[in-house]
């Protein structure tokens, strides 16, 4: 019996483990050979059963261990089918006998089976191994986010899986109709891919499904019913994707559900009643669609909500005061709607954190806070109609941070209080109708990094005390009534980056302590009664002149224009004189003498008649310029562009269009329709069409686009439909499309006004010092960073993007325009190699010249590579020598390889800057212009590494190559 056990015991032999794909094939059936044939010894009919009862046990640790061995070789596979550029699953070797230890890998401490797999902003791109992950028959949990993985979902997963989260990768496709059937899933995130088509039926009938986030991706169609009374479903998020039609009727039988978002869709129809029974639901976002009716009031009957999110859709009506029923409340955004009446006394009522209720049309008088609002935070109420003073009891709330009251009607004098306010960090009442002066106990707030009161009333000095508000990053007085000088306390405030006392009365020299704002990069001082030198320093060395024009005394050495140059000898004009009546000053000629002399310099007398000339030529010009605009705005063009135009298009359309403003702003424009043909209004001309800039009629002012490629534009109701979803969009760095006008022959597209020029200007058309520090040009390059990853976000590929479309505004701040401009033509490869916009090339990805292009995000990352190498360099992306072409990324790539980096940086960046950071980003460019697509990051995962070098945390150099 002995020998017999021994037999048993011993484990078969099995083939050591080598380092060739085919060895987990091999193994498995090795496996699978012994396993079958063990049973069927000869021997084991002659046990006995206490015998055999003694070795089941050991069967089963042996058929676990062969468990543990299958885990090991399907992570092999795993890893075999994935790139890993960041070598993140190095460690993972099939020569191992478990998986345990490996690096994302967590086992079942009783079974020792592999029953989680985490591997987050690892790098990883490629398909999804299918067959790897349904060999991994203990998986309970399986999270991917973050990584660059394409390609379709699997439509299988592994059959105990509980939890999965692919978020944030490249997945593209439909979703599988399988997950309906996925009985043990509890959790399931599959955002911010670029999944399609409909959200799968019976979806809502999973028993366990607690969490479900389908939340930016392109998926399209009709949200399904069905949900049943019985689903254990608490977190449902489909916001940011293309879903249209109602929201579902039965979303509220889903009784445990306690988050709700199905924000930035296309869903129209009001609320859906079934809602008021969420008894649990603590957040409701359905912002950014087209949801329209009245607010239902039984919003109120919601007694857990917290957050609550309508902003951007067609509600009208009064907001009703049953939402004072929600005692919860911490977050209300009702922004963006139709909404009328006055302010609801619960926004005061009740201890909200952040309101918004900017965009509407609500009027009246805002009453005094009460101390229910002690914990406001957040109060946006710009947009309205609101008149009469601003309350002063609005000082005595503590917590608040950011204050809007801007574009409302209100009046009288600011809170004397103000000061008192020291968490203050935003304060907006410009375009309002206020008066009085600017308190001194402003210099209390000294959070403040923002401050704006323009297109006011406002009279009296600014006062110094504004020089204690060393936080202020921008700070606009513009168009008031101010007077006297400017502070030179304003030379404490070093953060400063924007500065506006514009269109005022401000007198006397602008003073040297200026010189020390060593981070402006805007100072509108025109249009005042200043006078003097300007001060000494880089930034206003080359000041641009529309920042100081209108200022008569203002000069500059710099600028060949002193104050203190040397005046030429006097001439005396003395008709009474017996010999030359022309003659010179002497400096004995008495002050006293009876005959009377007009002195006169030369040069005077030339500047007094050029400049009477000058006059009537401007005078005569100007005339005739308005008779024959007068005349072309009745003949050619709309005097004004409104809701409807009643006269016929710049065309002379028998059918005239229609111009669509998304969100609040009067469509008509002050200066006229003309405005839009004129050449003195043209602020530029691209591939797409010209740019030109307009003002709406409450003084805002739009840049509007008129497309030249009519023929090339899909039909009225797709170029509707691109524009609507490209009118969605905001982002702090990205330039708003407010509205668009159509005709078949005519298509306009207004965005909002960006003054600061654009990126590819300050890089190569200013003077040769250079405009940017390091730390602006870093700013500049995470800002188009993230601008690009939110377009992304929402299923945005920009297809065009150059330094010519980053523009800057007034803060510096950059802002990414004309993106998704190519959806609305037909032909995508036949219009973006054409010689309408040949001044791409040299961003554009080496994918476009193939006929049969598959355009992807990754073509942004190449462009945004280029830029990256433009900024830190200086130079052009192309460069067309008399005999040669220099590619800026190839001769970047060779100086890397060669360890002289340093030679390529712009040398107006010298000694400003650690070579150890820019050598980082200049990897980083070189990877995102990388010739294979799929070794390209994508726009997050460049966030992501943009942040790590902003926070001096650094990422190892080989992490980036």
């Amino acid at each position: 019996m002995a020998g017999v056990s021994t037999s048993l015991l011993a484990k078969p032999n099995k083939q050591p483990r080598t380092l060739h794909s085919a060895s987990p094939r091999r193994h498995a059936h090795a496996r699978i050979q012994w396993t079958n044939t063990w049973p069927h010894d000869p021997l084991l009919p002659s046990m006995s059963a206490t015998a055999l009862l003694l070795l089941l046990p050991l069967a089963a640790l042996l058929a676990a261990a062969d468990a543990v061995n299958d885990d090991v070789l399907a992570l092999v596979v795993f890893k075999s089918g994935v790139s890993d550029p960041a070598g993140r699953l190095a460690p993972w070797s099939e020569d191992a006998d478990r998986a345990c230890a490996w690096p994302g890998v967590s086992c079942d401490a009783r079974t020792g089976r592999v029953d989680a797999l985490a591997l987050p902003a690892a790098g990883l791109s490629g398909r999804l191994p299918r067959s790897a992950l349904l060999r991994l028959d203990a998986l309970l949990s399986l999270a991917l986010p973050g990584n660059n993985l394409s390609g379709p979902l699997p439509d299988a997963l592994p059959p105990r899986v509980r939890a999965l989260d692919l978020s944030a990768n490249s997945l593209s496709g439909y979703l599988p109709a399988a997950l309906a059937s996925c009985d043990s899933l509890v959790s399931l995130n599959l955002s911010g891919n670029l999944l399609s088509g409909p959200v799968p039926d019976g979806i809502w009938s999973l028993p366990s499904l607690r969490s479900l986030d389908l939340s930016g991706n392109q998926l399209s169609g009709s949200v399904p019913g069905g949900f049943p009374r019985s689903s254990s479903l608490r977190v449902l998020d489909l916001s940011r994707n293309r879903l249209e039609g109602e929201i579902p009727a039965d979303v509220g039988e889903a009784g445990l559900l306690k988050s709700l978002d199905v924000g930035d869709n296309l869903f129209t129809g009001g609320l859906p009643e079934s809602l008021r029974g969420l008894s649990g639901l603590s957040s409701l976002g359905a912002g950014g669609n087209a949801l329209a009716g009245e607010l239902p009031a039984w919003i109120g009957e919601m007694a857990a909500l917290e957050a609550l999110d309508l902003s951007g859709n067609r509600f009208i009506g009064a907001i009703p005061d049953g939402i004072s029923g929600c005692k919860n409340l911490v977050e209300v955004d009702l922004s963006q709607n139709a909404l009328t009446g006055e302010l609801p006394w619960w926004v005061f009522g009740l201890a909200l954190q952040r309101v918004s209720l900017a965009g509407n049309a609500l009027s009246g008088w805002i009453k005094a806070p009460g101390d229910n609002a002690s914990a406001l935070q957040e109060l946006d109420l710009s947009g309205n109609a609101f008149a009469g003073v601003i309350p002063p009891e609005i000082v005595s709330l503590s917590r608040l941070q950011h204050l809007n009251l801007s574009s409302n009607t209100m009046s009288g004098q600011l809170p004397v209080g103000i000061g008192r306010m020291a968490s203050l960090e935003v304060m907006d009442v410009s375009r309002n109708q206020l008066s009085g002066g600017v308190p001194p106990e402003i210099g209390g707030a000294v959070a403040l990094w923002k401050l704006l009161m323009g297109s006011n009333s406002l009279t009296g000095t600014i006062p110094v005390q504004i020089g204690n508000c060393r936080s202020l990053i921008a700070l606009d007085l513009s168009q008031n009534k101010l007077t006297g000088p400017i502070p030179a306390t304003i030379g404490n405030l070093t953060s400063l980056q924007m500065v506006d006392f514009s269109e005022n009365k401000l007198n006397g020299t602008l003073p040297v302590e200026l010189s020390k704002l060593t981070s402006l990069r805007v100072f509108n001082v025109s249009h005042n009664l200043l006078s003097g030198n300007l001060p000494i320093s880089h930034f206003f060395d080359t000041i641009p002149d529309s920042f100081i024009s209108d200022n008569a005394g203002l000069c500059s050495l710099q600028r060949d224009n002193s104050c203190s140059g040397v005046m030429p000898k006097p001439i005396v004009f003395n008709p009474n004189a017996s010999s030359n009546p022309l003659s010179e000053v002497s400096p004995g000629v008495p002050s006293s003498q009876h005959h009377k002399k007009i002195i006169l310099s030369i040069s005077t007398l030339i500047a007094i008649v050029g400049g009477a000339l000058i006059v009537v030529g401007v005078v005569t010009i100007t005339v005739l310029n308005r008779r024959v605009r007068t005349a072309a705005s009745h003949s050619a063009v709309p005097t004004a562009l409104s809701d409807d135009y009643g006269s016929q298009s710049p065309e002379n359309e028998a059918n005239p269009g229609k111009l669509v403003m998304f969100g609040r702003g009067s469509p008509d424009f002050s200066a006229g329709g003309h405005a839009l043909l004129n050449k003195d209004c043209e602020l530029g001309r691209g591939g797409f069409g010209t740019v030109y800039k307009a003002v709406l009629r409450d003084g805002q002012p739009v840049a509007i686009k008129k497309l030249t490629v009519s023929s090339l534009v899909k039909s009225e109701d797709d170029f509707r439909w691109q524009v609507k979803l490209l009118g969605k969009v905001r982002h702090h760095n990205v330039v708003t499309l407010r509205g668009f006008y159509w005709t078949s022959s005519l298509q306009l597209l207004i965005y909002d006004f960006v003054p600061g020029g654009n990126l590819y200007q300050h890089l190569h058309k200013c003077s040769a010092v250079s405009l940017f520090s390091w730390m602006e040009r870093f700013d500049i390059i995470i800002g188009v960073a993230r601008a690009l990853a939110h377009l992304h976000r929402h299923g945005i590929i920009h297809y065009n993007l150059k330094s010519s479309n980053v523009l800057l505004d007034s803060n510096g701040e950059p802002r990414v325009g004309d993106y998704g401009l190519v959806k609305l033509l037909p032909m995508l490869d036949r219009y973006v190699l054409s010689s309408k916009i040949q001044s791409a090339l040299g961003y554009m990805a080496p994918e476009f010249t193939c006929r049969t292009v598959n355009v992807t995000e990754k073509c942004d990352v190449y462009g945004f590579g280029v830029i990256v190498l433009e900024i830190l360099t200086g130079k052009r992306p192309v460069e067309y020598l008399e005999d040669d072409v220099v590619v800026l990324c190839d001769v970047v790539r060779a100086a890397l390889d060669e360890g002289r980096v340093e030679d390529c940086m712009d040398p107006r960046l010298s000694g400003e800057f650690s070579m150890e950071e820019a050598v980082l980003i200049i990897k980083l460019g070189l990877v995102c212009t990388s010739q294979v697509p799929s070794h390209r990051p994508d726009m997050g995962e460049v966030v992501s590494m943009l942040e790590m070098v902003r926070s001096s945390q650094g990422t190892p150099e080989d992490d980036l190559v």
